[in-house]
């Protein structure tokens, strides 16, 4: 004689198998982002709660790699040197600043200037010196998103028009 098992068990069975069919829907669907996506998150993270420091900028290189889908075509990438001090420890790092350059306009960065670095606190390896909103370069244009008012001294048009008001 064969005994079914309790309808509980049944449905158990069921609920486990659709979660998995979930689970393994979601995986083959779920896009993982790109290196760029999670740069500029990690980027938007540190400005919007990094601690600042002084540092200073080393260099500026342009590197050339081969392109990734045509090895003939080579493909350009900035980057950003720059050193800073924090407890005693000297950081060397370096940003990439490709991705920024559209707004940062890299041949116009001075080597040699003192510079604002943004860095996690727990762990002061992890800065930037740019991102998308934010800008530790000093003596050059900052990107799209920082052009404002408080960014240039008032004209002297302005200047009157604020002493007259």
């Amino acid at each position: 004689m064969h005994i079914n098992p309790p309808t509980w068990q049944w449905t158990a069975l069921a609920l486990t198998l659709m979660a998995c069919v979930a689970v393994m829907l979601w995986l083959l669907r779920h896009r993982r982002p790109t290196a760029e996506e999670l740069e500029r998150e990690r980027r938007l993270r540190l400005v919007s709660y990094g601690r600042l420091v002084d540092g200073l900028l080393v260099d500026l290189m342009e590197v050339r790699e081969s392109g990734a889908t045509l090895p003939s075509t080579p493909v350009t990438r900035w980057m950003l040197l720059y050193q800073y001090e924090i407890a005693g420890v000297n950081y060397e790092c370096a940003q990439d600043v490709t991705a920024l350059s559209e707004d940062l306009q890299p041949v116009r960065i001075q080597v040699g200037l003192p510079c604002s670095v943004r860095y996690q606190p727990g762990s002061p390896e992890n800065s930037i010196v740019v991102a998308e909103t934010w800008s530790g370069l000093r003596n050059i244009a900052a990107p799209r998103g920082l052009r404002g008012d408080f960014l240039r001294p008032p004209s002297r048009i302005a200047r009157s028009a604020q002493t007259a008001g």
